[in-house]
């Protein structure tokens, strides 16, 4: 488990962030990510008949729309023990494989980082 009051203010504002559309939207996970420029892109769960998107490729899929061209940190909030490896890719594909991705518990403490790659 990582200390989330050791974390970078920046990693930390991206973990509350993902918790909060968490909470507010009542889905199981919110994401979020910070491009190369400092802006975030927050986004829970899309669950519907014809698309289904986790919480994380969907905040990477709002970065890409709004003209994000990297990303550094990703952070998702989730009640999962591991991160998908569908999720890690996006990142990858948009921020390379070295990009850090933190998986935080519904509490808001971070349970490990690991790279996208």
């Amino acid at each position: 488990m990582t200390d989330s009051s050791a974390l970078d203010p920046e990693d930390r504002k991206i973990v509350t962030l993902a918790r909060s559309a968490r909470a507010r939207n009542g889905v199981p996970e919110g994401a979020a990510v910070r491009d190369e420029t400092g802006r975030t892109y927050v986004a829970g769960t899309v669950d519907l008949p014809s698309l289904r998107l986790s919480a994380l490729r969907t905040a990477v899929a709002m970065a890409v729309a709004s003209g994000a061209k990297s990303l550094e940190a990703a952070a998702v909030v989730s009640e999962a023990e591991a991160l998908a490896d569908t999720d890690r890719t996006a990142v990858s594909d948009l921020g390379g494989p070295g990009t850090p991705v933190l998986l935080a518990g519904p509490d808001g403490a971070v349970r490990m980082t690991v790279t996208a790659g």
